[in-house]
């Protein structure tokens, strides 16, 4: 064997997993089920309401992302207590971190999201939050105020990349670049915030290699988790028009699972998979419909990786 080549890979295990799941990192640090309570605060985007955009990204609905989140109807309290509630019949010994989903959750001066954050960590039981925004959005008196944060509770930052392709973001109207997306991430690892980055596999015009391309930019980057999507084309979103002009493409099931697949296996070993694919609301989703079902895209995915004697990271260090 040639020196310079690294040693033979081992197989890792997560649990009976062959990646390293959210389930699997929360019992181990937290020894319980944790399930995240999915909140919409009632923020808005700048990619919405014209600070820096109009219209949105074209793939989001107009719930921000945010569709099976608490009604905005409510106060956080009550939508808190209402999600919990309902998972709990499936989980009922489980501690909880509050999620703020919903369109853009650092996008309000400082004293806002204080009185949001802190409400819902005094819900008994959490033990952390979760807060999805944009890396535009992140001025140095939020990042100093999320770096408090992570000196009290257990604490991650999720930010939609989506792409590294500049054509493709063109395509989205995710109206921030790559480098913006870039500079955030060191921003908040300088003050030690893990960051869950989120990558949609099935965009507009990108090929297989495109996508992997993505994939293996975040695991050359300095963020803790991944969220893989697969695109979900809903209804009156502004990607129909994309679509009915034959712009978009819609992934197969067998196609989307060894895209997941591949980039499991260069994924760092310690890169926690929040999520391998997601869902749409049945009334809205215009396609893929297989995705409807996640049970044989989930199967599909750890029978890809035994059928290939596999696993996360196991092409790590090459790719590295």
């Amino acid at each position: 064997m040639n020196l310079h080549e690294p040693p033979p890979s081992q197989l890792i295990m997560w649990g009976e997993k062959r990646f390293h799941t959210w389930n699997y990192e929360m019992r181990e640090s937290f020894g319980c089920k944790v399930f995240k309570v999915t909140l919409d605060a009632g923020f808005t985007c700048p990619n919405r309401d014209g600070s820096i955009a109009k219209g949105g990204c074209t793939f989001c609905s107009a719930r921000g992302s945010g569709d099976f989140a608490g009604s905005r109807r409510d106060d956080l309290v009550t939508q808190f207590a209402t999600i919990r509630d309902r998972q709990h019949r499936k989980w009922p010994e489980a501690a909880y971190i509050g999620y703020f989903q919903a369109y853009t959750n650092t996008y309000a001066p400082v004293e806002e999201l204080r009185e949001y954050y802190e409400v819902v960590l005094q819900q008994p039981g959490v033990v952390g939050l979760s807060i999805a925004t944009r890396p535009d959005c992140l001025p140095d008196d939020v990042v100093d105020y999320l770096a408090e944060l992570n000196e009290r509770t257990y604490l991650w930052v999720e930010m939609g990349l989506q792409t590294v392709h500049e054509s493709t973001s063109v395509l989205i109207n995710r109206a921030h670049d790559t480098a913006c997306y870039l500079d955030a991430v060191r921003r908040l690892r300088e003050r030690g915030i893990r960051v869950c980055a989120h990558i949609i596999y099935g965009l507009p015009q990108e090929s297989h290699e495109m996508m992997l391309d993505t994939g293996r930019a975040v695991a050359r980057m300095d963020v803790q988790g991944i969220k893989i999507h697969l695109l979900h084309l809903m209804r009156k979103t502004p990607m129909v028009k994309q679509y009915e002009a034959g712009l978009l493409r819609f992934l197969e099931r067998d196609e989307y699972i060894g895209l997941v697949v591949d980039t499991l296996e260069f994924l760092p070993p310690d890169m926690i998979v929040h999520r391998l694919t997601g869902d749409a609301p049945r009334d809205l989703l215009i396609g893929p419909l297989w995705s409807m079902d996640k049970w044989p895209v989930l199967n599909g995915i750890d029978a890809e990786l035994r059928r290939r004697d596999s696993w996360q990271g196991k092409l790590w260090r090459k790719e590295g």
